[in-house]
């Protein structure tokens, strides 16, 4: 399927957007931390065979988009540069569906213009009070070994290939060359200093936690990876406090990583189309 490929100015750089099927109800999709919109690309093509406008966007920073040294990289920061593409794209109302970073984007997107949004589907976000969650904590205390020793040499491999592997259940689902892809974005000796960067930039000040509580609306929540049914019970009654004024609906598909796309994109596909319509 034909897949374009826009840049859109959004004031500190441009965005690049992969936008697929051009009929139909538009639906934004945002990558999380160590991605970028090739997490989509199995994802993308399925909606827009179902007559709607799939739009993959990078995030400022990751996959194609702009790298600007004194941008900000903070959550808010980029909602912000979303919304700005949103409307250079001129969509009135828009889906959108998040993955655990860009999940939180989403939401304060959500938040700042609800008139826009249509629905909204988080795929395992971050816990908003647990910044920047265990995942990137893990990467984070990993660049500190990784320095003193010889791995130091391949840039930002040793931090993102173990955060990769481990977000999803079957091996299969991410082999070498597929690591491989996602850090071609931080290849280079600077590579693993972006990487931790941008986990640095994984933050909510107080007033966007406080405007979470804003969003209404239908919210689809797929969470529960690997997890006991009690914490999984637990996890969703937290996101219920966390959207007090939102109608968020569950959904697990086990077993599948946290990684959705990439362990299940068939199922994720045929829960986003049933929930849409």
């Amino acid at each position: 399927m034909y897949t374009e490929h826009l840049r859109i100015p959004v004031g500190a750089g441009s965005l690049h957007v992969e936008r697929v099927g051009r009929a139909g109800p538009a639906v934004a999709l945002l990558h999380g931390f160590g991605s970028c919109s090739f997490l989509w690309r199995a994802v993308a093509p399925r909606l827009a065979d179902a007559g709607y406008t799939a739009l993959s966007i990078d995030l400022m920073g990751h996959g194609e988009s702009d790298r600007p040294v004194d941008g900000s990289y903070g959550l808010g920061a980029q909602a912000e540069y979303v919304e700005r593409a949103l409307t250079a794209l001129r969509l009135a109302e828009v889906t959108i569906v998040g993955q655990d970073m860009g999940a939180l984007v989403g939401l304060l997107v959500a938040a700042q213009r609800p008139e826009r949004l249509a629905k909204l589907a988080l795929l395992e976000p971050l816990d908003p009070d647990d910044l920047p969650g265990l995942a990137i904590r893990s990467l984070q205390r990993t660049s500190a070994l990784s320095a003193l020793t010889a791995n130091a040499l391949f840039g930002a491999r040793p931090l993102l290939e173990p955060f990769l592997r481990d977000a999803v259940v079957d091996p299969a689902h991410m082999p070498d060359l597929l690591v491989a892809r996602y850090l071609a974005p931080f290849v280079g000796s600077g590579g693993a200093a972006q990487l931790l960067q941008r986990a640095s930039a994984v933050t909510l000040s107080s007033d966007e936690r406080q405007r979470l509580g804003d969003v209404r609306g239908d919210v689809l929540l797929w969470t529960g990876a690997q997890e006991a049914d009690d914490d999984l019970a637990a996890r969703i009654e937290h996101w219920r406090g966390v959207l007090p004024l939102a109608s968020v609906r569950p959904i697990a598909v086990r077993p599948c990583g946290t990684l959705v796309a990439e362990d299940a994109p068939a199922a994720l596909v045929s829960a986003l189309l049933a929930w849409i319509a």
